[in-house]
């Protein structure tokens, strides 16, 4: 199961009713935030979700409205007693934009790690799941993410038991470990049944339209994308500053074949997004104007 939380869905600059876009997702006792503006703290506090527990810190790029949070959200880790390493992962520089904002949180009683995305396509593996971080189209270097839990196939007991392989064994092998008994190598798929469909969550904002984001969202369980403008008239000012209409993300989400899709990074001057939506449904019909704190389950697949 993972739990995801649309933290904030505004664009350029928090407003009373709209905090910054931020995504927080977790997962097996796991937590990923992917971006950080301000007032993200307030966001999450709302939620009632903490970030002393968050593992890895994301950023799809490096303007004020997606990271200016970070000081702040590093102290409060800290207060929180927090001496556990926090990575953090984003496009070329993190480390000397982190160490520029760190003047006003220079001292942490936890290490900072950092892994800085350099190639069109990147993949980081994480006990349990991974990410894959993908380039788009911004006005600056910019990312899109999935978070990936892949399901390994059942566990086959008459397999186990035709290699004898002692019962002792059996949770290494369903975890994916490989494992050497007496001389004799055993791997997962030897007990294993075919692997089962997972769960998949793709985030892309400040971007205009690109092949890499219907590549890589892909049958998404959950695909979240800007919309920075709803009303018709605004798609040339969209294409100027490197964003997207509602429509053109409805266009991706088609094209994708995802199984829903969730609107963010609004424009200030759009009061309601809803307004929009029954033209954005007849493009992709599993639409969804995202709203602060807006909250989903993804459940495996019954079988």
């Amino acid at each position: 199961m993972l739990d995801v939380c649309l933290l904030g869905t505004g664009g350029m600059m928090p407003l009373p009713y709209r905090w910054l876009t931020s995504l927080m997702v977790r997962y097996n006792g796991k937590s990923i935030l992917i971006d950080c503006g301000e007032g993200t703290q307030i966001a999450m506090k709302e939620k009632g979700w903490s970030p002393k527990p968050i593992d890895v810190i994301c950023f799809t790029h490096y303007h004020a409205d997606h990271i200016s949070g970070l000081p702040g959200m590093l102290l409060t880790m800290g207060n929180a007693e927090r001496t556990e390493p926090l990575l953090l992962v984003g496009p070329k520089g993190l480390t000397r934009v982190v160490s520029a904002l760190r003047v006003i949180a220079p001292e942490l009683p936890f290490e900072i790690e950092f892994m800085e995305l350099t190639d069109q396509e990147e993949r980081i593996d994480f006990d349990g799941f991974r990410l894959e971080a993908f380039r788009v189209n911004h006005n600056v270097v910019c990312y899109g993410y999935n978070i990936v839990v892949e399901r390994a196939g059942k566990f086959q007991l008459e397999k186990a038991q035709a290699l004898a392989i002692d019962r002792k064994y059996w949770g290494r092998l369903q975890k994916g470990e490989t494992v050497e008994i007496e001389g004799n190598t055993y791997t997962p798929e030897m007990v294993l049944g075919s692997k089962r469909k997972g769960l998949k969550v793709t985030y892309c904002t400040d971007t205009r339209p690109t092949e890499s984001i219907v590549r890589n969202a892909q049958e998404a369980d959950l695909f979240i994308c800007e919309g920075m403008y709803g009303e018709s008239d605004k798609k040339q000012k969209a294409k100027e500053y490197k964003h997207m209409t509602f429509y053109e993300a409805a266009e991706l989400a088609k094209k994708a074949k995802v199984s829903q899709m969730w609107l963010t990074h609004f424009s200030p001057s759009l009061i309601r997004a809803e307004d929009y939506m029954d033209a954005v449904r007849k493009i992709f019909p599993r639409s969804v104007a995202g709203k602060d704190g807006k909250t989903i389950e993804l459940m495996f697949e019954e079988e």
